[in-house]
């Protein structure tokens, strides 16, 4: 009998049906672990994001091939998240499946995103904290302080309804990837599946909630730095919309369309082809 291993991918039945017992493992996640690997997703999240601001500076490739870059770069994040090993709020919206086939109630759903959510905030900002603590934004002459700093103004001034837009498409994304690392048997499988989704919502502009969460406490912690202002020629006035303020009035929508993105245009479609029927047996 051939006892070698199976290298072809899962069928999308297949991958549904791990993606409900994942959800249902997911939801029965103790609180205090749960909360350590969401942290650790936050943090790994950010990095992907610092990654990702160094490839976005002073390039001079042109508006694609720099995007395409700036993505490729930000798609450590979620390499990080799957293959090591965490907790991710966006990811988590695929908990949506478990859920629809009754699996998972909905307070143990909720209570999976609450924890995700806030232990990503805590390691996204931490982050963040100490990426400016590193000092790396002063290389070449601040110019990376000042990439990070017009990411975050950006985000700060979306309106709400844009930020919902971008919020939801960015999510579709982001849960297509981790929906395509469940098709993988090998490691070099799940990484080759997270990179053109992620890179393309980053190139795209699309809003990432928790990669927000880094994003503009950064920026919170960047705009008195007045060699950053210097650099890329603002007034202190001019950052007055980056603040605590601008940050939830960025997470609200973003996070809402995030919801819609994962929890809807994916998990809920997918559901509906090919567990519905199982679930009303």
């Amino acid at each position: 009998m051939d006892e070698s291993p199976r290298m072809d991918a899962y069928s999308p039945a297949e991958m549904a049906a791990r993606v409900e017992e994942t959800g249902v493992k997911k939801a029965g996640l103790g609180a205090g672990p749960t909360l350590a690997l969401a942290v650790l997703a936050g943090a790994f999240i950010g990095l992907g994001a610092a990654f990702s601001v160094v490839a976005a500076t002073d390039t001079r490739l042109g508006y694609g091939p720099s995007r395409l870059l700036t993505g490729l770069s930000f798609s450590l994040g979620l390499i990080l998240v799957v293959v090591a090993g965490a907790e991710l709020f966006t990811g988590n919206v695929l908990l949506v499946m478990a859920w629809a086939s009754r699996r998972v109630t909905t307070v143990r759903l909720l209570r999976n995103w609450g924890l995700a959510y806030a232990g990503n905030f805590a390691g996204a900002a931490a982050t963040a904290a100490a990426i400016y603590a590193s000092r790396r934004w002063t290389d070449a002459d601040s110019q990376p302080g000042v990439t990070a700093l017009r990411i975050a103004l950006a985000k700060c001034t979306l309106p709400f309804g844009t930020a919902f837009v971008l919020g939801a498409l960015c999510n579709a994304l982001v849960c297509l990837a981790v929906w395509l690392c469940f098709s993988a048997r090998t490691t070099t499988d799940k990484i080759l599946s997270i990179l053109f989704p992620i890179t393309a919502f980053v190139a795209l502009g699309f809003e990432h909630s928790v990669a927000n969460m880094y994003f503009i406490p950064l920026g919170i912690l960047l705009r008195g730095e007045a060699s950053v202002l210097a650099a890329g020629g603002w007034s202190a006035s001019s950052m007055t919309p980056v603040c605590w303020e601008g940050l939830a009035a960025n997470l609200v929508p973003v996070t809402l369309g995030n919801v819609l993105g994962g929890g809807v245009m994916v998990a809920a479609i997918y559901w509906y082809v090919y567990l519905r029927r199982r679930a009303s047996d």
